[in-house]
């Protein structure tokens, strides 16, 4: 693989590693406000009766869409952490190319004169 194409993947993980990452923070964040919804709706509805702040909180965590949320946290981490390390294995694969081109050029310098 040339250092061009390293450096060029290197690149386009940059940003999609940015999207990536704020995706997962903005899921994060939004959880909290996600059980804080669902608890209000637990309260406001008589049928379901929820009086105690622990029942509400409760159904909040067992509700499909806080649930569904918790998997959508999954992927978009699992994605910013893939696209983190593609990074830092492009990034040490240009640290080796650079070692070697130092160390070509230092031999050149011992053996050319």
């Amino acid at each position: 693989m040339s250092i061009e194409t390293l450096i060029h993947d290197w690149r386009l993980a940059v940003d999609d590693y940015a999207k990536a990452k704020a995706e997962a923070e903005y899921l994060k964040e939004f959880r909290k406000s996600k059980k804080a919804i669902l608890m209000q709706e637990a309260q406001a509805d008589p049928k379901k009766g929820m009086k105690t702040g622990q029942e509400r909180e409760t159904y909040a965590y067992a509700h499909t869409e806080y649930l569904e949320l918790l998997d959508g946290l999954k992927v978009a981490t699992k994605e910013a952490e893939q696209l983190r390390w593609r990074m830092t294995i492009a990034q040490e694969r240009v640290n080796v190319w650079r070692t070697k081109q130092a160390s070509a050029r230092k031999e050149q310098g011992m053996y050319g004169a």
